[in-house]
């Protein structure tokens, strides 16, 4: 069995890609930053040999620029919208039995500050919003045609392989800097915002579930539990013994995308998943 990941080099592309090697699956990696095959998402003709040529089981598509931020409108567009319609075309046309997985995210959502399911309401409130929510249609188009397409909501997850980019890794990388002699300050926005703090990981084995099934084909996945960031902060410096208090200093130019983020993650968890690791424990490993 083959399967193809495009995005291999980001957390979930590298845990699943453990996952699959454990069940003798190979996997063909696509990145933009280190892989053995040179493929532009964005180009049919591409995509679609790449497809005509290795006749996969499975595609997971984790590629994207994970940031709302206007500047990046063009590469999500590009990358989630027209990388998507390019898959699956390719699918339809060269591999019709292949299962396609897309990574969609919770922040595609109208956000009420309740759990969010699967079947609520988009929102477009943002370019890389309207990219997710324009791959999730191309999706449903495609099961139409008899595609088996499959669509994971994401809510923040994260893990050693986090960089610095991150707000999550940024914070406990300072404080590990901090507890080696750095005089450094950590500047923060709002400490109060509520989100998820999973574990890749687990969130692939909730991809890989959800794809062994024919009956759900989108699905949340998160840990239904909302952590502040200032609960983060205080695990994060706490494991260098270390007051955070004493070494962060708020933002006040900081305005949060929401106040709380979380999933409503039963539909997914009616499969059998549960996450298994902890805010502390996921602290813990990324140190």
């Amino acid at each position: 069995m083959k399967a193809i990941i495009w995005g291999i080099s980001g957390q979930d592309g590298f845990y699943l890609s453990e996952l699959l090697n454990k069940e003798d699956i190979e996997v063909i990696g696509i990145s933009r930053y280190e892989t053995s095959l040179k493929i532009d998402i964005t180009d049919f003709e591409e995509v679609a040999n790449l497809i005509k040529e290795y006749q996969p089981q499975f595609i997971f598509h984790f590629a994207a620029n994970s940031t709302t931020d206007h500047f990046a409108w063009k590469e999500n567009h590009e990358t989630i919208g027209t990388g998507t319609l390019n898959i699956l075309e390719a699918v339809n046309q060269f591999s019709p039995a292949t299962k396609v997985f897309l990574s969609g995210s919770g922040l595609q959502f109208e956000n009420k500050e309740l759990p969010i399911k699967e079947t609520d309401p988009f929102w477009a409130s943002s370019p890389y919003a309207v990219s997710r929510i324009h791959s999730v249609y191309a999706a449903r188009y495609y099961r139409q045609l008899g595609l088996k397409v499959y669509v994971g909501y994401f809510f923040n997850h994260d893990s050693p392989r986090r960089s610095e980019r991150h707000i999550n890794k940024k914070i406990i990388a300072t404080a590990k800097r901090i507890s080696n002699g750095s005089n450094e300050k950590l500047i923060i926005g709002d400490l109060s915002v509520k989100k998820e703090f999973g574990f890749a990981a687990d969130v692939v084995k909730a991809v890989w579930l959800l794809v062994q099934q024919d009956a759900i084909f989108e699905a949340a996945i998160g840990t239904g539990q909302a952590h502040t960031i200032e609960e983060w902060v205080n695990i994060c410096f706490s494991l260098f013994e270390l007051n955070w208090k004493d070494h962060v200093v708020k933002s006040n130019d900081y305005q949060p995308e929401y106040k709380i983020l979380v999933s409503d993650p039963s539909t997914i968890c009616s499969l059998g998943w549960l996450p298994h690791t902890g805010i502390c424990d996921l602290a813990k490993m990324m140190r």
